[in-house]
């Protein structure tokens, strides 16, 4: 396989959020790949729930030749060694989300996995850190760069940047 840009989207509101986004990435890079760019951290209300736990969430891009089943177990590695207990189809808070949301221009649906994210386009809290790094990245279905994806986006839900150490 060769090499491919992935693009994740990493989301926490439990426990010291800021530090799991943090620690998320140094597995990340430990076991899927070198991170190329990194979005800033964006503060957001929950998307599709209600809760009192604000996200914090954050984009981050890695070369890769893996094959996409094998980087989603080692995602789903990466949030079990950070806390984060089963998966639930519903939404919930969570300690750590990481989400694949572009693999190159690979489009893949399988019950497990759907290449690109299904809901990018309906999501700001996606939409504005992918669109801080790679604003001219067209999605593979929709044929929209990621900035026309943004500004085309119905999604009210506040999305602020924050400032970090």
């Amino acid at each position: 396989m060769t090499e491919k840009l992935l693009v994740l989207l990493l989301g926490s509101n439990l426990g010291n959020r800021s530090g799991n986004l943090h620690q998320a990435c140094l597995l990340i890079g430990e076991s899927i790949g070198p991170i190329k760019s990194v979005s800033s951290i964006y503060e957001t209300a929950p998307w599709g729930y209600d809760s009192k736990n604000g996200f914090l969430n954050q984009c981050i891009t890695i070369r890769s030749d893996m094959d996409p089943g094998r980087i989603l177990e080692r995602i789903h590695l990466i949030e079990a060694k950070l806390g984060r207990q089963g998966r639930s189809l519903e939404y919930i808070d969570r300690l750590i989300d990481i989400d694949i949301l572009f693999y190159g221009d690979m489009v893949l649906s399988r019950p497990d996995l759907q290449i690109p994210h299904s809901k990018i386009q309906d999501r700001r809290f996606s939409l504005v850190p992918l669109a801080e790094i790679l604003p001219d990245f067209v999605h593979p279905i929709f044929r929209k760069k990621i900035s026309t994806l943004l500004s085309e986006c119905m999604d009210k839900l506040k999305v602020k940047r924050i400032e970090t150490d």
